[in-house]
């Protein structure tokens, strides 16, 4: 039982000024395992007021000052690293193997890599007779969700704080533990107060104060396309800038010559990583439909060997959904596109055998689906794939494209140049080729619904500078 009950304010915890709390759940035993402050408007207009006072002097300490810091804070997640992630696996539900490598052990290196951006970053260059001088925008409210609770806060704080930025950071009332223990590193290494603030509480209370707050000079989102767009309306009042990274629906077209037992697969993987609680999950694939058949029997195979099992025990290679409001409303989807006609391959709503308890969804493949369907057009953030089939290249790029959304994909084909050709012609975020490894440096963000503003490496340090002309 992990219980804080407090915030952490101007470098000390203090107690909330809300009086209520949440309670943080097992996902894989729906037992309580921690205990949360549910902070007020008042939490953070004081976080604010720390977090402004602290920035006339966070933004002019040298780079070299404030990269330390964050390398320091890489250290000391390093040294929590195992307890961190035993923590997510069961917030959130990430086998514990997984969630060691990718829920730690991806947000603490990104923790240090801001601090090579900014020692490499040019925040100073010429123009004519013009200096332009890239300054720190203020003091940042970021927003996290809870699917990757620690990396969405690091590619956020990180970045602000490189970038000479002070933050009052709200995490997910759903997996916040990771956020307390990184105000915890932020304290013991001696962080100057105000320059890294901690709210939890839920959206309509603390997220509307931080994002309508007159002395918050930026918010950084993440989060679902509906929660973005309360975001932007609230702070459109103050005129204050917003980045959101917002929900995705991404193809995965597989080409007429790629291969396509390692492309199925890959995806197949790719679609339920995290129980399918990831924005960038390919969630379609595009095959010719002369391949429909083959790419159903090659996704059931895929799909049945990510046995369920609970996240802390590495039971399973998949673990449970985070919330049972999630698991209710995946299980819904899985309803409604056999409603719709799609052909359901593998899984369905039904409770998995032998799992009680937990908020477990069996890995779902559908096939036969027609894109207008709603389980083609939204963002179901659970364990269920759809394959759709296309005629050709054109009517494979022009349903991909035929989205709200725009934040990933993948392209496959024997022929590099084919596909990078198709892959300039998706309307995206990123695209990944004939399975083409994460880079954390590369900047990540959408178009279209999918949000503004890109995190990570310098596009994600430079999304926290404002720019200056001095004409000479």
């Amino acid at each position: 039982m992990l219980s804080y009950e407090q915030q952490f304010i101007d470098g000390k915890w203090t107690p909330s000024a809300g009086t209520d709390h949440f309670n943080v759940v097992n996902a894989s035993t729906e037992q309580i395992m921690g205990r949360v402050p549910a902070g007020s408007a008042a939490d953070v207009d004081a976080a604010v007021t720390a977090a402004r006072r602290a920035l006339s002097t966070w933004s002019q300490t040298p780079v070299a000052e404030r990269a330390a810091l964050l390398r320091k804070a890489q250290a000391a997640l390093t040294k929590r690293s195992e307890a961190l992630a035993t923590t997510i696996a069961r917030e959130v539900g990430m086998p514990l193997k997984l969630a060691t490598m990718i829920q730690v052990g991806l947000p603490t290196m990104v923790m240090g890599q801001f601090a090579d951006v900014a020692e490499a970053f040019e925040f100073e260059s010429e123009i004519g007779n013009s200096q332009i001088v890239h300054e720190p925008i203020g003091v940042v409210g970021c927003i996290t969700p809870w699917n990757y609770p620690l990396h969405q806060v690091v590619a956020k704080v990180a970045g602000a704080l490189a970038a000479g930025c002070t933050v009052v950071l709200k995490p997910s009332e759903i997996a916040p533990l990771s956020a307390f223990a990184l105000a915890e590193v932020f304290d013991e290494i001696g962080a100057p107060p105000g320059v890294f603030n901690l709210i939890c509480g839920d959206g309509p209370t603390v997220g509307e104060a931080i994002a309508g707050h007159p002395d918050i000079d930026m918010v950084s989102f993440t989060g679902s396309t509906r929660a973005g767009r309360r975001v932007s309306e609230v702070a459109a009042q103050t005129i204050k800038r917003v980045a959101l990274e917002l929900g995705g629906k991404s193809a995965n077209i597989i080409l007429d010559d790629a291969d396509f037992e390692r492309a199925v697969k890959t995806g197949v993987n790719n679609c339920f990583l995290n129980s399918g609680q990831t924005c960038s999950a390919w969630t379609r694939m595009l095959v010719p439909k002369t391949e429909l058949a083959r790419a159903a029997e090659l996704a059931k195979t895929a799909a049945e060997k990510l046995t369920l099992g609970d996240a802390q025990e590495g039971a399973g290679r998949l673990g449970p959904l985070a919330s049972a409001a999630q698991r209710d409303r995946v299980r819904d989807y899985i309803r409604l596109g056999k409603e719709e006609g799609a052909t359901l391959v593998t899984g369905g709503a039904e409770p998995p055998d032998g799992l009680e308890r937990g908020f477990f969804v069996k890995p779902t493949v559908f096939c036969d689906v027609r894109n207008e369907m709603r389980i083609a057009q939204e963002e179901i953030f659970g364990p269920v794939l759809c394959i759709i089939g296309y005629d050709d290249e054109d009517d494979a790029i022009a349903i991909a494209n035929d989205s709200p959304y725009g934040l990933a994909g993948a392209v496959w084909s024997a022929d590099l140049d084919r596909a990078k050709r198709v892959a300039r012609r998706l309307r995206t975020g990123q695209v990944d080729i004939n399975g083409g490894s994460y880079n954390p440096q590369a900047p990540f963000g959408g178009y279209k619904q999918s949000g503004n503003g890109r995190e990570y490496g310098p596009h994600g340090l430079r999304e926290f500078l404002e720019t200056k002309s001095l004409q000479l």
